[in-house]
């Protein structure tokens, strides 16, 4: 078994026997060089070199082309080192001046090494022919993108289906068989594929899966080839797209794989998120499910993180406005956007993502770590700090810091005193909507500040010195003192959600 790592997308090339194929060339091929399906292989650029030794500065899959000005006495080393660069082919040019005859050294080392040796006749100029090789790669590359374009709506249109109609679509553009393999190796979706998948296969995709990045990688079977990659979006999946035929997939053939590998892992992940929900919501409505077990199947814990976020600066674009743009960030089908604003129950949510949320103009805070069955009472933690982050310009996380010590303390005494502290301001905005709860925790976020509060409540800054002097008379504290303003942040932060 031999396995080629392969990097998406690959550069346009024309088969070998294209070239040769070119009656405008008149070009001779050596039958006793080429080696089977030699005519197959590709060229990716015709080239003129008449050094000794071009094989340094060669990439592979080049048709080189000499006169034999400089041809070696080592005439066997030149040519093996040709090979051994990748040289698809040599078009040796008859030139009255130089070689009126093809060399029998050249013939008979070409021969041994198996490199497809062409003869052009004097009448053919290696303009021409590098010309007919840049022209031929034009058009090869117009036709790919015309079949890339066309198998792309095929696609897109099959994902509506589901995964069973996208992969047997896949399998028909590619004239292969396809398989779609979960974790644990566990068949998700198939189109003729072989079933169980054989050991060779099996073990490409344990190679794939202990790599990093996007890639694919291909295999010769004994049935032809097969290729196996990760599906999108990500580079990691679980999930491998394989694909088997009697030939090696070419350029286009591999980019139009990638489109299918990304429609299968969006496909796959919408139609996961949506039975899970749908079970859990179930499981929920009739009582049949705790909280618990719902994160357990959603989150793969049953200890939740309230997660919200609000625009930051020019707010987040079209795009990173999407529940599933958020859903696929922080790692939670558990997403609820509106203008603005986004609240999730996740799991665990590293800083770089909050990063990552900021930089597309959402600046999030996380709360503290809480069963599922609290995660309602932790609206108000997760509110406070928000605010928070608004007035640092950065994402805050709950207990991540030194000084945090909400474990030390009794959830049940926390929220007790919060509630004691508060509810004269709850009672007041209970009676005539006067925010003053919202409006002592944005001043408190804002260290005090007048004009950044009032900014952020949209009153004028008058409005807010009234509201705060109305805090002070309800609460009979003096907000002057630093002392008063810990307790009543913390007592905002511990106060249960509504």
């Amino acid at each position: 078994m031999a396995t080629f790592p392969e990097s998406l997308p690959t550069e346009v090339n024309v088969p070998l026997r294209d070239v040769v194929g070119n009656r405008e060339l008149a070009l001779e091929v050596v039958p006793e060089t080429l080696r089977p399906g030699a005519l197959d292989l590709p060229v990716r650029w015709a080239h003129v070199s008449e050094l000794e030794d071009p094989a340094p500065y060669l990439l592979g899959g080049e048709l080189i082309l000499t006169a034999g000005v400089n041809l070696p006495e080592r005439i066997d080393r030149y040519v093996r080192g040709l090979r051994d660069a990748g040289v698809t082919a040599l078009g040796f040019g008859l030139t009255p001046s130089v070689h009126e005859t093809l060399p029998e050294s050249l013939r008979r080392a070409c021969a041994r090494r198996g490199l497809p040796l062409l003869v052009v006749p004097s009448r053919t100029p290696f303009l021409a022919v590098n010309r007919a090789v840049s022209v031929a790669l034009t058009e090869a590359g117009q036709r790919d993108q015309r079949r890339i374009t066309a198998a792309r709506e095929t696609l897109t249109r099959a994902a509506g289906g589901g995964l069973g109609e996208l992969t047997s679509a896949l399998a028909a553009v590619l004239r292969s068989w396809v398989a779609l393999v979960g974790a644990g190796d566990v068949l998700a979706a198939a189109h003729d594929a072989p079933a169980p998948l054989p050991p060779a296969v099996r073990e490409l995709m344990a190679t794939v899966r202990a790599g990093s990045g996007i890639r694919s990688a291909t295999t010769e079977t004994g049935g032809g080839f097969v290729v196996v990659q990760p599906v999108y979006p990500q580079a990691t999946a679980s999930h491998l797209v394989v694909v088997g035929r009697a030939r090696r997939l070419d350029g286009a053939e591999r980019a139009i794989l990638a489109v299918g590998a990304a429609l299968l892992g969006l496909v796959g992940r919408a139609g996961s998120d949506t039975a899970e929900l749908g079970a859990a919501a179930t499981g929920l409505l009739l009582g049949r499910t705790s909280p618990g077990e719902v994160a357990r199947a959603l989150l793969g814990a049953d200890v939740v993180r309230l997660v919200a976020g609000a625009a930051y600066r020019r707010g987040p674009d079209e795009v990173a406005q999407r529940p599933d743009w958020l859903r696929a960030r922080l790692d939670t089908p558990l997403v609820s956007v509106s203008p603005g604003r986004f609240v999730a129950v996740a799991g665990a949510v590293p800083l770089p993502v909050l990063e990552d949320l900021r930089a597309h103009g959402w600046l999030a805070a996380v709360g503290s770590p809480v069963p599922a069955s609290g995660a309602a009472s932790a609206g108000a933690e997760v509110e406070l700090l928000l605010s928070r982050a608004l007035a640092l310009g950065r994402p805050v996380v709950a207990g991540s810091g030194p000084l945090d010590f909400d474990a030390l303390l009794d959830p049940g005494a926390s929220r007790g005193f919060a509630s004691q502290a508060l509810e004269p301001l709850v009672a007041l905005d209970r009676a005539g909507d006067r925010s003053l709860v919202l409006t002592l925790r944005t001043w408190l976020a804002h260290h005090g500040g007048w004009e950044p509060t009032a900014a952020e409540l949209g009153v004028h800054r008058n409005s807010v010195r009234h509201r705060i002097a109305q805090v002070e008379k309800a609460l009979g504290v003096d907000l002057a003192d630093p002392e008063t303003r810990m307790r009543l942040w913390f007592a905002l932060r511990w106060a249960p959600g509504p």
